[in-house]
């Protein structure tokens, strides 16, 4: 809960959460909390604190969870910047570790990425990481859910460090 105030400045800002359903109150930044402490708990990860190297602040969160995807639960790399330090490449290079370390990690053959259809700088963030089209979808919470993956292969063959 000492990231409260960091995390509320992103998860609340409408801006950056147009793309949701909704942008969140202080209960549901709470609640968001509560659930990435219980994924550490149950699955042993879930979203980082994305902080900046100088300072060491809190400017968004970055992680491994697991996400309905079109009827599935897959293993999806998320991740919020504050509006302030979004087109600086903070997104990209935390995706970028989280996708190393869930390959490194865990016995997952794919990663996903999943957003509304709207959310063009999510999904391309997502390829910036070298994730590819994989399916759009219909749903009730985004209209239309776009979906980028990338296999275990791929990584090895492109982004694995030997």
């Amino acid at each position: 809960m000492a990231d409260f105030d960091a995390l509320y400045a992103v998860l609340a800002d409408a801006d950056i959460m147009q793309h949701y359903p909704y942008a969140f109150d202080e209960e549901r930044v709470r609640s968001w909390i509560e659930r990435n402490i219980n994924r550490y708990k149950e699955h042993g990860f879930g979203l980082w604190a994305v902080c900046l190297k100088d300072s060491g602040e809190m400017i968004g969160d970055c992680g491994l969870t697991l996400q309905n995807i079109d009827g599935q639960m897959l293993p999806e790399i998320g991740y919020h910047i504050r509006k302030d330090c979004q087109h600086k490449g903070y997104a990209k290079e935390a995706a970028s570790a989280v996708r190393d370390w869930a390959f490194c990690n865990t016995h997952y053959q794919a990663l996903y990425s999943y957003c509304k259809y709207t959310n063009i700088p999510s999904f391309k963030t997502a390829e910036a990481i070298g994730m590819h089209f994989d399916r759009e979808y219909e749903d009730e919470a985004n209209k239309i859910t776009h979906v980028s993956s990338m296999t275990r292969e791929d990584w090895n063959q492109n982004y694995k460090k030997k």
